[in-house]
């Protein structure tokens, strides 16, 4: 069986979109990822670090999916990162009102013995430092993949460069590849950040699906519409998940397969979407995701006859 290790955070999140809102629940990077690698036969790890206050039920939770949690710090007196935001109507656009970095603040990361052989790294959502240290930390594996964002980009431009020079897909949305190479095409975006470094870019587009580029190729899936849309939160992560989840499962990294990883991914998103924070990924079973699979596959497949043009 694979390895997948998962580095990010596991957090408080705190959520208001136009369909309600939440006190503190769970949340946090790793927890979305490794929630939606569950779905997969992997072995799977989480490199992160909460404080004393995380309650034992949401550890349950994560090793009740499967979840390796040995690398997961508890520090003593610490308090667990805590992130607060409102949703637009629109649910593309976001106002973050609190943000408590509180232990993630000296977080040092130790991979377990056991996982720094690890064929699949996923990087998530951190500084960039400190996903260059777990990068120090494992021994030669098969792919890894590097999610951020813009607020790396405008307070750790160089370390992110770093990293992102080291790991072979980076996932991020559109609005990010733009940023980051200054380019409005998303084909020249994607172009410009193979050349930093990673063979493959996935730019996310939320309700308008992803994007995988490799050399002259592209794959476009689109999203599946739904009917309702509660929470988005974590669908980006989960969104990782399931593409490192999938890609672990078939030990195949090719860009064929990743085309897969894609769809997997974007289907299990779209489950991560309809309840608030992680309650709908804790429920989600097997046989919900291959329904929806399939509902992928009835919506982007079709037969077209191809008549010849008239010529003048």
């Amino acid at each position: 069986m694979s390895k997948l290790l998962i580095v990010g955070t596991v957090a408080f999140d705190a959520i208001e979109t136009p369909f309600g809102k939440t006190d503190k629940i769970l949340g946090g990077a790793a927890t979305y990822i490794g929630l939606s690698a569950s779905q997969f036969n992997v072995k799977s790890a989480i490199v992160s670090v909460v404080g004393e206050d995380f309650p034992q039920e949401h550890m349950d939770l994560l090793t009740n999916h499967g979840i390796d949690i040995q690398g997961l710090e508890i520090v003593k007196g610490g308090k667990t990162f805590f992130w607060s935001g409102k949703y637009h109507n629109d649910l593309n656009t976001r106002d973050t009102l609190d943000t408590q970095l509180n232990v993630l603040a000296d977080f040092n990361p130790v991979v377990p013995e056991d996982f720094k052989d690890s064929e699949i790294v996923m990087l998530g959502n951190l500084h960039p430092l400190v996903q260059l240290s777990v990068l120090e930390q494992v021994t030669n594996p098969k792919l890894v993949v590097l999610d951020t964002m813009n607020f790396w980009m405008d307070n750790a431009l160089e370390d992110l460069k770093k990293v992102i020079s080291k790991v072979d897909v980076i996932t991020i949305n559109d609005e990010e590849a733009r940023q980051l190479t200054e380019e409005h095409s998303l084909v020249r975006a994607a172009r410009k950040i193979e050349k930093m470094g990673p063979k493959y870019v996935v730019i996310k587009k939320g309700e308008h699906g992803a994007l995988l580029f490799h050399k002259d190729q592209i794959f476009f899936a689109p999203a599946l519409p739904l009917e309702e849309v509660f929470d988005p939160t974590g669908a980006g992560d989960t969104f990782a998940g399931g593409f490192t989840g999938y890609l672990a499962q078939s030990e195949d990294i090719s860009f064929e397969n990743m085309k897969n990883a894609v769809i997997y991914g974007s289907s299990l998103a779209s489950f991560c979407v309809e309840k608030f924070g992680t309650e709908r990924m804790e429920s989600l079973k097997h046989p919900e995701l291959e329904s929806r699979l399939q509902e992928f596959q009835s919506l982007t497949q079709f037969d077209i006859e191809l008549t010849p043009t008239k010529t003048l």
